[in-house]
């Protein structure tokens, strides 16, 4: 199966409408990512074929439980995810990519321009300090993949948000003591299984909101 073919049948599965543009454009980023990856060791998932799977359906599959944020933070980003998939998958959103390690964060100034994505900003920088320089723009939703515990991510992404935003975090099995140990404040709103094409791991999408 080609790359091109596995992801138009994941995306049927998950439920996503996509145009033959947007798949293209999606595929492209994986053979920029590809490219890279040969020199900064971006990803442990190294053949398309199966960053077709690990990396854009993975990210993909949030989009129907994400609601339609006008504005997105992309906390930790590395090698772009999920934010670039989603930002090529929702060009009207304006996503920011946060990634404070040099190397990575090279890498998605490249893909922005390389795939022309204008609804994209990257910061190299830690969330942390973004959100007490006075210069950051509040978001309607964070995300991270694979980030820190919950605790952390409340503590690390929570300035990052706008009144009544929520944090967004992609879990693999059901992270149970980490919803326990949330700081006062915040409460898990809804927790998503997902169903990831080609992928026996668990998924979980953990919708957190300040109380």
């Amino acid at each position: 199966m080609t790359p091109a073919a596995k992801l138009a049948e994941g995306l049927a599965e998950l439920g996503l409408d996509f145009g033959a543009d947007t798949q293209h454009r999606l595929l492209d980023y994986l053979r920029l990512l590809g490219r890279w990856n040969r020199t900064y060791n971006l990803t442990s998932v190294r053949a398309e074929l199966a960053m077709v799977g690990a990396h854009l359906l993975d990210a993909l599959a949030v989009m129907p439980y994400m609601g339609s944020p006008a504005s997105l933070a992309d906390v930790g980003s590395g090698a772009g995810l999920p934010g670039i998939p989603l930002a090529i998958a929702s060009p009207g959103m304006v996503v920011n990519l946060i990634e404070s390690r040099q190397k990575k964060a090279s890498f998605l100034t490249q893909a922005k321009i390389d795939l022309r994505l204008s609804n994209v900003s990257i910061y190299c920088a830690r969330a942390e300090d973004l959100a007490e320089s006075g210069h950051w723009q509040p978001v309607e939703a964070v995300i991270s993949r694979a980030f820190a515990d919950l605790a952390s991510f409340v503590h690390l992404a929570g300035g990052l948000l706008a009144s009544g935003g929520r944090l967004l975090a992609m879990k693999g099995a059901h992270p149970t003591a980490e919803i326990a140990a949330l700081p006062a404040g915040w409460t898990v709103r809804h927790c998503q299984p997902l169903k990831i094409p080609g992928l026996a791991a668990q998924r979980h999408l953990i919708t957190i909101e300040r109380v």
